[in-house]
């Protein structure tokens, strides 16, 4: 049964979400297109430099995304806190850079007497304005139309693009988290696409990779200590951190590239090897058995639907939206 989106976006539960977006038609989103033979690989860019734009207007980080031939993958963060506390001026200036605006607006902005009726639209243009900054579905609708709009340019054709609304999972704990972005991340892996992270292209993954490289690269040994204490990380990307550094993902980079490069070895390269001392330390430190992982991250598509996360926090969710369960194995 289809459930209303604001059932399935609850930020008081969680500020994490995965989403996902398939297109409908049979050519492609991106990738070649063995029937017409054309390559739509171009249209990755559109979709990465998209969300990075949506995400510098937004309060909605990007944690995590996989572009596919005919589908995509995000794992973002919502920042309701920061949208809430910034000024109104910030919230105008934000809205701009992506809508046209509004003549009382404007007026505001130019600093003319305005009458009682005028400030008052201007407050209540401004509330609507701020809580759409932080709005997943306000964030997929700029992101969606605007590729769907540009593919039917190039295609020289009209009608429905994406397969209906996006798909988003709730992501109510660290496990969740940390597995859903292995997921995503793992995604060229698992299609056969790329047999290393490296080479899976158009993935967070990759991007992080390169740019800790690029930092290492031609340093001194001390520099390069440096790099791996304080690794560089894009900056259009959700940094990682740790558990107690805020507003960073509460894990350290280094582990994580070494638990997702583990995960794809063991599930979809079959290569056998000993756990990493930074995999075995993440694991310990979330209380997650090494086959608990594997299968989590191998099976996740089948286990889980719209909320991931521990079976308590599960049976919570469930029981707060007045619902008796939640597929999910926790």
């Amino acid at each position: 049964m289809t459930r209303a989106r604001k059932a399935l976006i609850d930020l008081s539960s969680t500020s994490y979400y995965h989403l996902i977006a398939r297109c409908v038609r049979r050519a492609f989103l991106c990738g070649e297109d063995k029937y017409t033979g054309k390559n739509f690989d171009h249209r990755r860019r559109w979709l990465v430099e998209r969300m990075k734009l949506l995400s510098s207007v937004f309060a909605i980080d990007i944690a995590a995304y996989a572009i596919m031939s005919n589908h995509y993958h995000m794992v973002v963060k919502v920042n309701r806190k920061e949208a809430i506390n910034w000024s109104d001026d910030e919230v105008i200036t934000r809205w701009y850079r992506l809508y046209k605006g509004s003549p009382v607006i404007d007026k505001y902005l130019q600093e003319q007497v305005l009458s009682d009726a005028e400030q008052s639209l201007v407050s209540e243009l401004i509330t609507k304005w701020r809580a759409r900054l932080y709005d997943i579905s306000w964030y997929m609708k700029n992101l969606n139309e605007y590729i769907a709009k540009k593919a039917n340019k190039e295609d020289d054709c009209t009608g429905k693009y994406w397969e209906g609304r996006y798909k988003s999972q709730a992501l109510l704990d660290e496990v969740a988290l940390l597995s859903c972005m292995a997921y995503v991340d793992l995604n060229p892996i698992r299609a056969h696409t790329a047999k290393k992270l490296e080479e899976s292209d158009f993935t967070s993954i990759q991007e992080r990779l390169k740019q800790f490289e690029v930092s290492r690269t031609g340093s001194s040994p001390q520099k390069h200590r440096e790099a791996e204490r304080n690794p560089s990380q894009p900056k259009l990307l959700k940094p990682f951190g740790s558990y107690n550094k805020g507003n960073t993902l509460p894990f350290s980079l280094l582990s994580y590239f070494s638990l997702v490069d583990w995960t794809g070895r063991h599930i979809y390269l079959k290569q056998s090897g000993y756990i990493e001392k930074e995999v075995s330390n993440i694991l310990v430190l979330l209380n997650i058995k090494e086959a608990t992982w594997l299968d989590m991250v191998k099976s996740y598509g089948r286990h889980y639907a719209n909320f991931v996360g521990a079976r308590s926090k599960l049976k919570a969710h469930a029981a707060k939206n007045d619902v008796s369960w939640y597929k999910g194995v926790g």
